[in-house]
């Protein structure tokens, strides 16, 4: 007991006892500090994310707000852009979503030529727009409607030489053409373009879109309801239509000279009755003379 004392009495045990204590104390401490520095720097780094402000340009399809069942609006453009600011993460998600609205309201405005504003809705708080352009200028017009008939313009140039397409046929006769009154005073005709292929030999179906035309050829912008319209061919050879023409002609022949013969016999018919009934007549008169 007493040489144990003696040892751990003496200063250099205790020395290195405090020694190897406080490296001990030292590495945990600064183990800690520095896992808590590392927490609060990733921390503070997504705070930061989410906390910056960012920009973005997106391209956003217009809507008009107007009375459509009695006018038509023109002029304005179909895609607008919208510059986004704001915190990042708003707008990389209202970027990815576009779930907001980019409109010009006119439904307060009458025929003529306006110019209108451009507005956002649907938008968080948060975030600021800047739309560009800015203003719109839009002309307003009564919605007609007309009833207008079909033609059918056939291309058949690149046909065979020997055969040749007969008189088109379209399902649809009329249709109705609906936009703005200027633009539909200016239909002159609705029309279904065909062009037949160089290969087709027999009769020809399509379903064809129709346009509506000016005096001038020029498309007219107006709504055109049927929009598509079937139309049907027909395809022959020019040979066996000859041989065709050549039948009716010889049965025409035929019916002709049967019909002759026909007029020939009641015509023989006739006379021999005429000469009967003369030489009865002649027989009856000498009768009669002789009796006298």
């Amino acid at each position: 007991m007493g040489k144990n004392k003696g040892f751990f009495s003496h200063k250099w045990v205790m020395r290195l006892a405090s020694l190897v204590l406080a490296i001990l104390l030292f590495a945990y401490v600064n183990g800690s500090k520095n896992g808590f520095l590392r927490q609060n720097t990733r921390n503070n780094n997504e705070n930061s994310a989410l906390m910056s402000n960012k920009s973005v340009t997106l391209k956003m399809p217009l809507d008009i707000t107007v009375d459509n069942a009695k006018y038509v609006v023109s002029g304005y453009p179909q895609y607008v852009k919208v510059r986004l600011s704001g915190p990042s993460a708003l707008v990389t998600t209202t970027s990815n979503t576009q779930n907001f609205k980019v409109y010009a309201d006119l439904s307060d405005l009458g025929p003529g030529k306006h110019r209108v504003p451009i507005k956002t809705s649907g938008l968080n708080s948060e975030l600021r727009a800047t739309v560009e352009p800015k203003n719109i200028a839009v002309q307003i017009q009564p919605r007609r409607t007309v009833n207008v008939k079909v033609s059918v313009r056939l291309n058949a140039r690149n046909l065979a030489d020997n055969y040749q397409a007969g008189h088109p046929h379209a399902d649809v006769d009329s249709v109705q053409v609906t936009g703005a009154q200027d633009e539909v005073r200016r239909v002159n005709r609705v029309v279904a373009y065909v062009v037949v292929p160089r290969d087709a030999k027999d009769n020809l179906q399509r379903q064809v879109t129709l346009q509506a035309l000016d005096r001038n050829g020029q498309t007219l912008n107006v709504v055109i309801w049927p929009a598509t319209t079937n139309v049907t061919v027909p395809i022959s050879s020019k040979g066996t239509e000859s041989s065709s023409s050549q039948s009716s002609t010889a049965s025409s022949d035929e019916s002709s000279s049967s019909s002759s013969t026909k007029k020939r016999v009641q015509t023989q018919s006739s006379s021999s009755s005429i000469s009967d009934s003369t030489s009865s007549n002649s027989e009856s008169a000498a009768t009669s003379s002789s009796q006298s």
